[in-house]
């Protein structure tokens, strides 16, 4: 049975509103060194996407995109406990994006992204997220910037636009 549009949409937004507020009730609770991989299944739910680090660990990923404005990153030592939680879509790491960057190496720095878009007359291919800005009246958005031809990152940057457009 298909939902009537008006149901699916407000269903998304609930979700929307609830989600950072469940991200505030669980997150303080996964404590590095102590909370096991099923705690965090249990508390967040199941990762977005899972990445395997060179040196054996595991990272789940769980992005909040395109509602939200974080992508949580939660790193699990050899023995499946955590090792370290990290909101990664923060100005210091955005300066991690250099040109030359794989798309698999973005999506591990800051996860899915909010949006792509193909640009053929340009020879690009755009993600960006919606991030955190600093003033109340703008809307921030972290964008990189991929060639077609190779699929190495070519730019990166912080885009900003008035409230409501």
């Amino acid at each position: 049975m298909k939902l009537p549009t008006w149901i699916a949409t407000l269903i998304s937004a609930v979700a929307a509103v609830l989600l950072p507020a469940c991200d505030a009730v669980n997150l303080p609770k996964l404590e590095p060194g102590v909370t096991t991989q099923a705690e965090v299944r249990s508390r967040m739910g199941e990762p977005g996407f899972v990445h395997r680090d060179p040196d054996g660990s595991v990272t789940w990923e769980y992005s909040r995109q395109p509602a939200g404005k974080v992508c949580y990153m939660i790193r699990f030592d050899e023995r499946d406990i955590v090792a370290a939680v990290d909101q990664v879509l923060t100005p210091a790491n955005f300066a991690r994006a250099q040109p030359g960057l794989s798309r698999d190496e973005i999506r591990r720095l800051y996860g899915q992204p909010a949006r792509r878009e193909v640009f053929r007359n340009l020879g690009e291919e755009v993600w960006e997220w919606h991030v955190e800005g600093e003033i109340a009246t703008e809307e921030s958005y972290f964008s990189v910037h991929f060639g077609l031809d190779d699929g190495k990152l070519r730019k990166a940057g912080l885009r900003i636009e008035p409230k409501g457009r």
